[in-house]
This record gives structure tokens, C-alpha cells and sequence, in this order.
């Protein structure tokens, strides 16, 4: 079956968001070459999670193109996580607007594309139509 544009587009800002974390992991190696980083422990451990974080989205848009119910649910929790992130910059002084508008912004659109792609999904599964279950008919 074909994919549907939201779900496209939304496959696309996950694939975008896992790259731009790609970038970041890549900038805190040099960092951690430099040895601009506090702690050599600390620095190693920051990496892997961002490599993890990096690959674990790249997933999501792959699972995501391919309708799996597990891909959208990781890429909205990732999303939420975009969006608290881009509030809680709020709260610092001075505002750094690039970066809130960077994160929050493209998580809340992530957001929102993938919850349209899981209702334009969800509707076109026939398992999950009303009455189609073996109990139901009868």
C-alpha cells in the first residue's frame, strides 16, 4: 500500500532530526578531542547517547515509511520530548530563539504529521475497522 503524504512528511522530519543529532554527536567528538569537555567519562558517555538517539530516529522514519505501529509511537515520544525541550528553553536567560524555534518547532510539526499519518493509517487498516472481528459477527 502506498504511503500518504503526512506520513511521508513525517518519516522525513524524523530522518532530518536523527542527521541534525548525527551533526551534534559529531561536533561533541571534536569537543571531546579538543579536550574542551569537563570529564573524559562524561564526554564518552554524552556521544553514545546522542549516537543512540541519532540512530534509534532514523529507525523511526524507516519504520515510519513502512506503516509500523511502533516507529510512530517512538517518534511522537521523541517529538514530546522535542517539544518540553523547546518550552524548557524558555525559561532560560537570554532566550535563545534559534534554538527554541530549531527544536520545539520541528518537534510540534513532527507531532502533529505523525499523529495525522497514525489517523489516516489507522483508517485505512481494515483490522482496525468496527465490526470486522470474528466476535462481532454473528
Amino acid at each position: 500500500m502506498r504511503t500518504s503524504g503526512p506520513t511521508t512528511a513525517a518519516a522525513i522530519v524524523l530522518a532530518l532530526e536523527g542527521a541534525a543529532l548525527g551533526i551534534v554527536c559529531v561536533i561533541e567528538l571534536l569537543a571531546l578531542g579538543a579536550g574542551d569537555t569537563s570529564s573524559n567519562m562524561g564526554g564518552i558517555a554524552l556521544i553514545v547517547l546522542t549516537l543512540v538517539a541519532a540512530v534509534a530516529l532514523g529507525a523511526f522514519s524507516w519504520g515510519t515509511l513502512r506503516r509500523a505501529s511502533w516507529a510512530r509511537s517512538g517518534g511522537v515520544l521523541f517529538q514530546v520530548l522535542g517539544v518540553a525541550l523547546g518550552l524548557a528553553s524558555l525559561s532560560l536567560e537570554p532566550k535563545v530563539w534559534l534554538f527554541t524555534i530549531g527544536v520545539g518547532g520541528t518537534a510540534l510539526i513532527g507531532l502533529v504529521l505523525l499523529i495525522s499519518a497514525t489517523r489516516r493509517d489507522g483508517a485505512s487498516d481494515p483490522r482496525l475497522r468496527p465490526g470486522d472481528e470474528p466476535r462481532d459477527r454473528g
